[in-house]
């Protein structure tokens, strides 16, 4: 969800993704070592969701409760995610970038160590499973409440710092670590497995990452001085794995580098912004192919983890299903990775064909990941479905820019983060239950819905020519 409906801002209107390749951060106004350190704040956010995600299916079977209600406990907080992004984006501007930052690393670690906490007592078999894991809900929505302060603090310090020559490059840099994040939490999480904390160890580890962070946040950036006025746009929820997620680009102010306005004061409101309403057809077949397909990915992430347990024959040892769930989603990860860092923009896709393409290869994903029983067909499986939904979300996106005019693109920006947002508040958890009535109706309800997508977009979609035509009025 966009932090406000500021139609003063300029976001890019590229049918393609913005891809880190070489980004200068000395030529972007901020130092080396401080965009490192700005670029960690969101890997650590990242990487930790994703280890977490590796495990849990284990730890639910561990506590003997119903895979639906372990996708159910992530519910709240991906709805407070939703509702509080914008809220603190917008109070970034008010009370700085810097602190907003430390409140989000330090909800992340609060999350962290107290559901690390809680699941390790009642693994231990000191609560009932029940109540194990509401107090997992409870002390995971500190993530949603206060976590979802950071990615939008990260982006509008990075805008408010660089000219615009170099800021989407800059800003593509922080976005990437989102991305990045999603690959090495799976990739760690099974050597943080170690014998006191068991499988819990990858939250106590990222909650002792996060302290480490916010220690040398506070030790090493500067308190809020912005050279140019900007401000942040939400990430996705924080369980969307895919970094692609629109973000700040606010144009310059104009005049000197010295005219421009503190963090906190109001920038003009464009006069000639429409209201941009969700009926409104020019809009409205993108919406529903983002929303279909968003249910698509997000009831595919869901069941996993416990498809790979339950094929690999793992559910009567739990410890060992860790390292294949890691396996699976971190393979889909860097599959993602390179649909949005490298074959949309090598192959110049548009919107359309990015969308329906990324459809097509999520169906072929699908069937082959619903019919596998080895790790091999799994990971396969996976990673084709991930590549697909790489090139559909980036798609999305840009067709929903493209449609609308340059004072609409804050709305449309608000609106395609709603969107991806809903998608991981209860699709998961769908998914699962489905799942859990039979293999064949959860992965025909996700087929079912790319299917949609397709049909929507091959008879409702604008062409990319049309966009792009669009676009250049």
């Amino acid at each position: 969800m966009a932090a406000d409906t500021d139609t003063t801002a300029e976001p890019e209107r590229s049918a393609a993704p913005l891809i880190p390749s070489s980004t200068n951060v000395e030529d972007s106004g901020i130092p080396r070592g401080r965009m490192a350190l700005l670029f960690t704040v969101v890997l650590v956010s990242a990487a930790g969701n994703t280890a977490m995600q590796s495990v849990m299916p284990s730890i639910g079977t561990a506590l003997g409760v119903a895979d639906v209600w372990i996708s159910l406990a992530y519910s709240w907080s991906a709805l407070l995610w939703v509702i509080f992004a914008p809220y603190w984006a917008s109070r970034s501007d008010r009370r700085g970038r810097k602190a907003m930052m430390a409140l989000g690393l330090s909800g992340f670690v609060a999350s962290m160590g107290l559901c690390g906490a809680v699941l390790w007592i009642g693994l231990a078999g000191w609560l009932t499973p029940l109540l194990t894991l509401l107090l997992f809900a409870l002390c995971r929505s500190l993530y949603g409440l206060l976590g979802s302060a950071a990615p939008p603090a990260v982006q509008a310090y990075v805008a408010s710092r660089t000219p615009r020559a170099e800021r989407t490059q800059a800003l593509s840099l922080i976005s990437s670590s989102f991305g990045l994040g999603t690959v090495i939490g799976p990739a760690l999480a099974p050597m943080l497995i170690f014998p006191l904390a068991g499988l819990t160890g990858p939250f106590f580890s990222f909650a002792m990452i996060g302290i480490l962070a916010i220690i040398a946040l506070r030790l090493r950036l500067p308190n809020d001085e912005p050279r140019f006025a900007a401000r942040g746009l939400a990430f996705d929820a924080p369980y969307g794995g895919s970094g692609a997620g629109r973000h700040a680009t606010d144009e310059e102010t104009e005049g000197t580098e010295d005219s421009a306005p503190d963090a906190g004061q109001p920038r003009p409101e464009a006069s000639d912004a429409p209201v941009l309403k969700w009926t409104d057809p020019r809009i409205r077949p993108w919406l529903l192919s983002g929303l279909l397909g968003g249910h698509a990915q997000a009831m595919m992430l869901g069941i996993a983890g416990f498809l790979v347990l339950d094929r690999l024959g793992l559910r009567d040892d739990p410890m060992a299903g860790a390292g294949p769930v890691s396996i699976v989603l971190m393979i889909g990860a860097v599959a993602t990775l390179l649909a949005q860092w490298g074959l949309i923009p090598v192959l110049h896709l548009g919107p359309r064909v990015s969308t329906l393409a990324g459809m097509a290869l999520s169906v072929v994903g699908a069937a082959i990941f619903g019919t596998s029983g080895d790790l091999h067909g799994i990971a396969l499986g996976f990673a084709i479905a991930a590549l697909g939904f790489g090139l559909f979300r980036p798609g999305f996106t840009s067709g929903m820019s493209l449609s609308v005019s340059r004072p609409e693109q804050g709305q449309v920006s608000g609106k395609v983060a709603s969107v991806n947002g809903a998608s991981y508040i209860y699709a998961p958890a769908l998914g699962v239950w489905l799942y859990g009535h039979s293999d064949w109706i959860g992965f025909a309800a996700i087929i079912g819905f790319c299917v949609a997508v397709m049909i929507i977009g091959w008879t409702r979609l604008d062409s990319d020519e049309a966009l792009m035509a669009r676009a250049d009025d």
